[in-house]
C-alpha cells in the first residue's frame, strides 16, 4: 500500500542538531532535482521581494529565512517537521509500535522541495509551496512530475495508492496504466477545514488495521469499518476510484 500525503504549511523547526544528511534521505534517486530546487529556492528567498515570489505573506520572513540555510539548519525527523489538522489527526507519535512500523512503510509526504519524503527522514525546516512557479526550473509541479514517475510505482508496489493529496500536490504525480486501476483518491464531502482532519484519521485507521489492500473495493472494506463510505468507478479510464469518506 501506498497513502499519499500532502505536506503541511506549518513546520517545527529545532535550535540545536545536526544538519541533514541528505545522502541518506529516502529515494535517493531524486537528489539531482532535490539540489537544483534548494540552490533556486535559496536564491529566491535572499531577495527583497521573496514572499511576493513564493506566494506568502510578508509576515513570514522568519520562515523564508530557514530556505537560506537549508545546509546548515537543525534536521527534523518528517514524523515530527509537518503539524496542523491532517498530522494531528494522523497521530504517528501515538500509534502503536507496529502501526508505526507499517506508517513507515506505508506513507509517502509529497513534498515541493523533497519530492517524496518516508516519516523518517530527516530534513530541515523550509517555505515551499508545490504551487510556486521557480523562475528557470519553472512550476514546481511540472518539475516533479518525471522523478516522481520513477520512483512512486515502484514505492506502490502491488497495493492501493490511498490518495489523500490536495490537487496543488496531486499535480505532481498521477498514477498512469495499471497503477491508476489501483489509484483512489480519498474525497470528504462537504468539508473543508475537516477534510483534512478526516483523511489524517483514515490514513491512521489503514496503518493501525495492518491490512495491505489491493483493491479499491478490498481498500473500501478496510476503511468502512470505521467510517461511512462511497465508493466510485473511476470517470474515465487512466482517472481514480473515488471514496467518498465521513466521520461516523
Amino acid at each position: 500500500m501506498l497513502i499519499l500525503l500532502p505536506p503541511s504549511e506549518t513546520k517545527t523547526g529545532r535550535v540545536r542538531g545536526t544538519p541533514a544528511d541528505l545522502g541518506r534521505v529516502s529515494f535517493p534517486e531524486l537528489a539531482t532535482t532535490r539540489a537544483q530546487i534548494a540552490a533556486a529556492l535559496a536564491l529566491i528567498s535572499a531577495q527583497p521581494d521573496a514572499p511576493e515570489q513564493l506566494g506568502v505573506s510578508a509576515n513570514l520572513q522568519a520562515d523564508i529565512a530557514h530556505n537560506t540555510r537549508l545546509g546548515s539548519a537543525p534536521a527534523v525527523s518528517v514524523s515530527d517537521l509537518y503539524t496542523g489538522v491532517l498530522y494531528d489527526a494522523l497521530g504517528l507519535p501515538s500509534m502503536d509500535t507496529a502501526a508505526r512500523r507499517r506508517a513507515n512503510r506505508w506513507i509517502v509526504v509529497v513534498s515541493a522541495l523533497f519530492g517524496a519524503l518516508r516519516p523518517t527522514d530527516k530534513v530541515p525546516p523550509y517555505r515551499l509551496s508545490m504551487s510556486v512557479n521557480l523562475r528557470e526550473l519553472g512550476p514546481l509541479a511540472a518539475v516533479w512530475r518525471a522523478p516522481l514517475a520513477a520512483v512512486l510505482p515502484i514505492a506502490a508496489g502491488r497495493g492501493v495508492i490511498v490518495d489523500c493529496r490536495s490537487s496543488t500536490y496531486a499535480a505532481a504525480w498521477v498514477p498512469q496504466g495499471d497503477l491508476a486501476a489501483r489509484w483512489v483518491q480519498i474525497r470528504v464531502p462537504g468539508a473543508t477545514h475537516m477534510a483534512k482532519h478526516t483523511r489524517g484519521l483514515v490514513a491512521r485507521h489503514l496503518c493501525e488495521s495492518g491490512v495491505d489492500a489491493r483493491t479499491p473495493k478490498a481498500l473500501e472494506r478496510v476503511v468502512t469499518q470505521r467510517f461511512e463510505t462511497t465508493l466510485a468507478r473511476p470517470a474515465r479510464p487512466g482517472r481514480p476510484w473515488i471514496l467518498d469518506t465521513s466521520v461516523r
